[in-house]
Formats: structure tokens, sequence, C-alpha cells
């Protein structure tokens, strides 16, 4: 006589309570047999199969979800770079300022009165400046073709021996064939009234700017603690002192990093100028206040420092000169970079290169350059950030030394 199949029911869970599940819960499966009178139950294993397929698919949205939100986050930094990098430049310059306004204050003047001071100094200095590095430039640029027969000689020898190469080179490998006539198209040249008129629109957008920020500068300095007391209040109660110093620290850390940039880049700027007049470049003074500013851009700042004294310095300089100026600008960067900047800034910045080098590379990519300048603030803002989250001190401990 047969014996009776085996009949199986999917019970519900044992209990509904977190001590006794353990993933998707225990489920008891019943086998219910008549063997001599006897019930038989027994506890199967959950299906290990559909448990992985399910939180395969659920890791894949999570992925697909951050990657949507950093490309999204990414477009629309770059979409509203123009507003983004005019509110975060009357920042950087609002953190300048503020040491000047606090002074004001001591002395009884309204903080309202004191900012306005502050800013009308910030125009005027602003002005003059680029008054001045435009004369000087215009006048470099209309002295430039005098050196043209110089320039035109030390390239003349190099161009001798690239054609010699490049004759040779055709000889051996083009084989002896009738020469066909190639068509050439002429093209009228772009005359300067369409090159102004095609860019008319990204100026107008720069110029605009630049006009909204003495306005935002005047108002982040007198507004200053309505800002400060209302962006700790959004936060809930027990995360109000972790935001207070997050944002105190980043307030010291944007303060010491631009006085710290401005010191060394004049100190600079007036060596680099002494050892330019040294060396007979013309229009010493300009091109030393330009290399002293780009030699402060980490990792690429001594590469950018070099092109102004060498450009300057073309039909002037020797090989002695040249190995001079070399020295010279690497020597700065080095000492200043390495040694000054750490000293100046302190802990408040402390940046590994690859951070700084990746940051470099990806705010220039957004911002062009001047994601090269607002490169090295935001990230050390997001490393003072994740230092403060817990989730995110891991990234944090990278982006430091």
């Amino acid at each position: 006589m047969r014996a009776p199949e085996p009949s199986y029911s999917l019970l519900m869970p044992l209990e509904s309570t977190p001590a006794t599940m353990s993933g998707a819960g225990e489920w008891k499966v019943r086998n219910q047999t008549k063997n001599n009178g006897f019930r038989v139950d027994e506890d199967a294993p959950p299906n290990a199969e559909e448990a992985e397929i399910l939180q395969a698919s659920i890791k894949a949205g999570s992925v697909a979800q951050i990657v949507v939100a950093v490309v999204a986050v990414v477009g629309l930094i770059y979409v509203l770079k123009l507003v983004l990098i005019t509110a975060l430049t009357a920042t950087l310059l609002a953190f300048v300022l503020e040491p000047l306004v606090n002074a004001f204050s001591r002395i009884r003047i309204p903080r309202s009165v004191g900012a306005l001071v502050a800013v009308l100094l910030l125009a005027s200095l602003a002005i003059g400046l680029t008054h001045f590095f435009y004369s000087r430039a215009v006048d470099f640029a209309t002295e430039l073709p005098k050196y043209s027969g110089k320039i035109r000689s030390e390239f003349a020898t190099f161009r001798a021996e690239t054609s010699k190469i490049e004759d040779s080179t055709r000889s051996v490998i083009s084989s002896p064939k009738q020469e066909r006539a190639v068509p050439v198209e002429v093209r009228e040249s772009q005359g300067l009234s369409r090159v102004i008129s095609a860019g008319s629109g990204t100026v107008g957008d720069v110029l605009l700017a630049i006009g909204f920020v003495p306005f935002l500068v005047y108002f982040m300095l007198t507004w200053k603690d309505h800002a400060h007391s209302t962006t700790v209040r959004m936060f809930p109660k027990e995360h109000r002192l972790v935001a207070h110093r997050t944002v105190a620290r980043i307030s010291a850390m944007m303060r010491s990093f631009i006085l710290g940039n401005v010191a060394l880049g004049v100190t600079n700027a007036v060596i680099s100028s002494l050892v330019f007049w040294k060396l007979g470049i013309p229009y010493f003074y300009f091109l030393g206040a330009m290399s002293a500013f780009a030699s402060l851009v980490p990792s690429l700042g001594v590469f950018l420092a070099l092109l102004p004294p060498l450009a300057g310095g073309i039909g002037v300089l020797d090989k002695t000169g040249v190995l001079a100026v070399v020295l010279t600008v690497v020597g700065m960067h080095v000492l200043t970079v390495n040694v000054i900047f750490p000293k100046v800034v302190g802990k408040q910045l402390r940046l590994n290169p690859l951070a700084i080098t990746l940051a470099l590379l990806f705010w220039a990519w957004i911002w062009g350059p001047m994601g090269l300048i607002l490169a090295v603030p935001l990230v050390a803002a997001t490393k003072i950030i994740c230092d403060y989250v817990d989730p995110l001190r891991g990234l944090g401990a990278w982006l430091g030394d």
C-alpha cells in the first residue's frame, strides 16, 4: 500500500518582533505526513536565492538614485555657475572686510556705516588696481611688436630644423605620384565688431554679476549676526551646537585662507618684481604681480607663474636669465606652498595633495578660471562639514592630510 503524499503549507512568521526575526523573517514550513500515526514538523531554511535577488535589486535602485542625484546636482551647479560664483566671491570679500568692520564697531561706529565705508574702500582699491593693470597690459601689448624680430629669429632655427626633418621624412615615406591640386577656400576674417557682438551677451552677464558684488558684500556684513543665528536655528535643537561650531570653523578657515593668500601674494610680488627688474624684463612690476598670485594656485600654480616672466622676457633673457627666472619662481612656490602657507593657515586647512588636485580639476571644468580660485576653500569647507557629520567622517578623513 502506497504511503500518502506529503502536503506542504506555508505559515506566517513565528513572531513579528525584531528579536526573533532575522532578514525577511523566519518562516516555518510544516511537512505533514502520516507515518504510523505520527505527524512530523520540520523547519526548512528560507529561499536564499529570492532574498539575494531582492537585496540586489534594492542596492541597484539605491545606486541608481545616488547617480541621478549627483548628475542633477552637478548640472545645477553648472547652470547656476554665474549666480554661485557671484555669491561665493561676495562671501570671500565679506570675510576679508569683517576685521575692518569689527574695528569700526569697537570705536563706536555703527555697523552699517562701517560696512559702507569698508565696501567703498574695497571698490576704490579694485577700480584703481584694475585701471593700473589694464594700462600696463595695454602698454605691454603695444610694445610687444618691437620684439617681433627677436621672436622670429628665435623660432627661425627651430622652423628650419623641423622643415628639414619633414622633407626627409616625406621623401622616404611618400611614393612618387603626380601631385594633385589642393582646393583652397578663402574665408573672410571676422571683424572686431562681429567678435564684440558675439560675446556681448557673456560680457553683459559678467558685468551685471560684478555690479551685484558690492551690494551682496554690504548686506552680508550688516546682516551677519542675523544670518548666522537663523542658519543655526534651521537645524533641530539637538544639532544646533554642532551647526554653530561648524559655521564658526568654516568662517575662521575662510578668513585665514584669504588673508594668508593676500599677504603671501603681496610678498611674492615684491620679491618677483625685484628679481625681474634685475634681469631687465620689461614691465617687471606687472609681470611680477601676475606671477606671484598665479603661484598661489596649488599644484598648477608653478606652471602658471612661469608663463608671464618667460613671455615678457622673450628676446631679453639669455639662458642664464631663463634659469634664474625658473629657479626664482619654483623656489618661491615650493617655499610658499609647503612651508609658509601651512604655518599661516595652521590647522584650519589640512587637505592632502590628491584631494586638492581633484578639486582643482573638477571646479576648473565646471566654472573655468574662477573654479581654480574657489576650489580650495570649497573643498576645505566640505571637509569641515564632513568632520562634524558622523556618516561623512570617512570622507573627511580621506580629504585630510
